[in-house]
């Protein structure tokens, strides 16, 4: 049985920290005003705009123990990440997660955040939020910002979708794991590995090379992981490069020729994304997933 965080009241307070890539100090203000005028507090750790000259945002030892003190600090009763990038893979096997299984808090974020997000289902049998960071704040609270709000509070999601053209109608029920694609492949054999079976997956990236998102989607059906899948949501691939002799599919058209053997529903073009369109989606929890005719809805159970 999956472990729930508890929700939050007014009053509770939300830790913000930089695991991974750089983030100036200024680009988390938005996010800290606009938290605190949903009633909780606020604690900065100091990884965000710290005085870092190279691309993370302090040294390993310096995100571990930060990211540390927020997971067994019983008076933070979420982490909130201010980015993502890259940097949670070389501190995730350093982290002691003892004190947080005894008192599992909401952990949000995506991106490379997804490393994370893997090893708290496999190995703390706890779910964690995929959702906008502090600097997604900056766009103001649009209906993506909210999706956070409500998840935070305990409101069920239930996300309607336009149909795509390769959607492969059906229905699912399942938890729902996923997140970036790179990082799923990069977790495959490592102790943050995630058995996909009977399981709703997810993905999304950005910037790759089209044969690249390719291979890492061959990576994936070569070991298993879309084989026995409940259902599929396909997010939105965005800044995807092709090579100077071009490869010959869209992103979409290779997940649908890949997955083509498989029975599940499978729909594409998620509002899950390093874009605006990013809505929040509790990781380990139980989803419903129909993909119909005229629509397609991913509802929380």
């Amino acid at each position: 049985m999956i472990k729930i965080p508890p929700y939050l009241k007014k009053g509770c307070t939300i830790g913000i920290t930089c695991p991974a890539g750089y983030m100036a100090a200024e680009k988390a203000q938005t996010c800290i005003s606009i938290l605190q005028k949903w009633g909780y507090n606020v604690m900065v750790g100091k990884t965000l705009g710290s005085n870092s000259i190279n691309y993370f945002s302090g040294t390993d030892e310096d995100r571990r123990d930060e990211l540390q003190a927020m997971l067994d600090d019983k008076s933070i009763d979420a982490i909130l990440f201010g980015r993502g990038g890259y940097g949670v893979g070389r501190i995730i096997d350093k982290l002691n997660f003892t004190k947080f299984k005894k008192n599992p808090k909401w952990i949000i974020g995506f991106s490379d955040i997804t490393v994370l997000h893997n090893h708290l289902h496999t190995n703390c049998n706890t779910a964690s939020l995929h959702a906008p960071m502090a600097a997604a704040f900056n766009e103001g609270e649009n209906e993506f910002i909210l999706s956070l709000k409500n998840a935070l509070v305990g409101k069920k999601g239930k996300y309607k979708v336009v149909i795509h053209s390769f959607n492969k109608k059906g229905n699912a029920a399942g938890q729902l794991v996923g997140g970036n694609l790179a990082l799923l492949t990069n977790c495959i054999g490592t102790p943050s590995d995630i058995n996909t079976k009977n399981k709703i997956l997810f993905i999304e990236d950005i910037g790759e090379q089209i044969y690249s998102v390719d291979r890492m989607l061959y990576q994936l059906k070569r070991s298993g992981k879309l084989k026995n899948l409940a259902g599929l949501v396909v997010g939105k691939f965005t800044d995807m490069k092709d090579t100077d002799r071009p490869f010959g599919k869209t992103v979409e058209e290779a997940i649908k020729e890949i997955v083509a053997e498989y029975k599940y529903p499978v729909c594409f073009n998620f509002p899950v994304s390093h874009t605006t369109e990013n809505v929040a989606l509790k990781v380990g929890v139980k989803y419903d997933l129909k993909v119909g005719s005229k629509s397609v809805l991913l509802s929380e159970l």
